[in-house]
């Protein structure tokens, strides 16, 4: 008997556990509707495996050795009522799930726009999304507030009742971005950019992390998010602008360093355009863009002489993430015209050596080129030209 009383003290000790169930009671109202399509795919399964385990324990039960009342009918193979059943009920319940998935994988898409607050709620024009660009750093996060013109590391805030559109990115490695209480876990990963779109009904502070190990510092890149009235978010906002930092592309890059367990900060001003160079690549001064080179990828290209006059594209992250070896860092540079071409080979000619003559730069514009068929290849292999390496056709 005194063993049956200890087993009755294991449900307390899970009361006592301190288990949160955020998952199970969100704040956000795109977080409430995936725990519905969660508890309703888990009832429908549920509908064949509770049978399933009663009348396991049943047949097991009525047809054990010592029961002798028991039908015996060793030769019987067959019966069409109980295959009917049998396959019925388990096909019905993946055409329920199968409609569940398909409803839910397009309302709730991350990348769609949320149509209502609440339920009984719509979104109108009168409910002005806020917009947050979300940086994954190591290791910590970045939030920027374009609209409002500051960020912060390690802390978000929202007003309640008022959707958010979320773009979000990582500066080297790939995390996950997930606020329990709001929505599901969203990716970030370098040069690309995901979305989401949620919205948080109830006041509070609510837990943020990342959900995918990134590496030693891992453990600690964890942030706090806030749902405040609009009142409080105003007082938030002006706060944040009364902080003396400024985020700059330099500071950035000095953020970007790896760090652990990195205390809440604020930025009064940001660079409007650090998130566009972060998520092409680009934040050193002079580097060519990701969107850049793909754009004129997709015309055409630079051509021979376009190989020849940019540098090697490598995104170098090795100095920056602590690593001792590597390459050294080598990225695309900008282009120029061939006015801009011009004076910086006249100042580095003085810089070097007057003796240096200039080039011409006449196959660059385009002037003084020879038509097709009027003289060979070689000849026109022996025009001079900026930065090509001469050579025979």
């Amino acid at each position: 008997m005194k063993r049956f009383g200890a087993l009755l003290l294991f449900p307390l000790a899970g009361l006592l556990s301190g288990c949160d169930l955020v998952v199970l009671a969100p704040a956000g109202d795109v977080a409430a509707q995936q725990r519905d399509l969660l508890v309703v795919s888990t009832l429908l399964m549920l509908v064949i495996i509770v049978p399933v385990m009663a009348l396991t324990v049943f047949f097991a039960w009525r047809y054990r050795q010592s029961n002798t009342a028991a039908t015996y009918a060793p030769d019987w193979d067959h019966s069409t009522k109980l295959e009917l059943v049998i396959w019925a009920a388990p096909l019905l319940i993946i055409i329920c799930l199968g409609a569940l998935t398909w409803l839910g994988t397009h309302l709730l898409d991350p990348y769609r726009r949320i149509d209502r607050i609440e339920p009984g709620q719509p979104v109108t024009e009168a409910h002005k999304p806020l917009r947050v660009e979300v940086v994954a750093l190591d290791w910590k996060w970045l939030f920027i507030y374009p609209d409002y013109g500051i960020a912060s590391v390690n802390e978000l805030a929202a007003p309640v009742n008022r959707p958010i559109d979320f773009r979000i990115t990582s500066s080297a490695v790939m995390n996950s971005f997930y606020i329990p209480a709001l929505a599901g876990q969203i990716y970030a990963m370098p040069a690309m950019e995901t979305k989401l779109h949620a919205v948080i009904n109830l006041p509070g502070t609510y837990s943020g992390f990342s959900a995918n190990y990134s590496g030693a510092g891992f453990s600690g890149m964890r942030f706090a998010f806030h749902g405040l009235s609009d009142q409080a978010f105003d007082q938030w906002v002006a706060q944040a602008r009364t902080s003396p930092g400024a985020l700059s592309r330099e500071n950035y890059l000095e953020l970007e360093k790896p760090s652990e367990n990195e205390p809440v900060r604020h930025f009064a001003s940001v660079d409007p355009d650090l998130f566009g160079a972060i998520l092409n690549l680009c934040v050193e001064r002079g580097k060519m863009c990701m969107n850049e080179m793909m754009s004129i990828d997709a015309k055409g290209g630079l051509g021979l002489a376009g190989v020849r006059n940019t540098l090697p594209l490598q995104y170098d992250k090795l100095a920056r993430r602590g690593a001792v070896f590597g390459n050294d860092p080598s990225y695309v540079a900008s282009i120029c015209t061939a006015e801009e071409a011009a004076a910086a080979a006249r100042a580095a000619s003085d810089a070097t050596s007057k003796d240096w003559p200039a080039r011409n730069l006449s196959p660059l514009r385009g002037a003084g080129l020879l038509r097709p068929g009027t003289e060979s290849r070689r000849a026109a292999a022996d025009t001079p030209s900026l930065g090509l390496l001469r050579r025979e056709l």
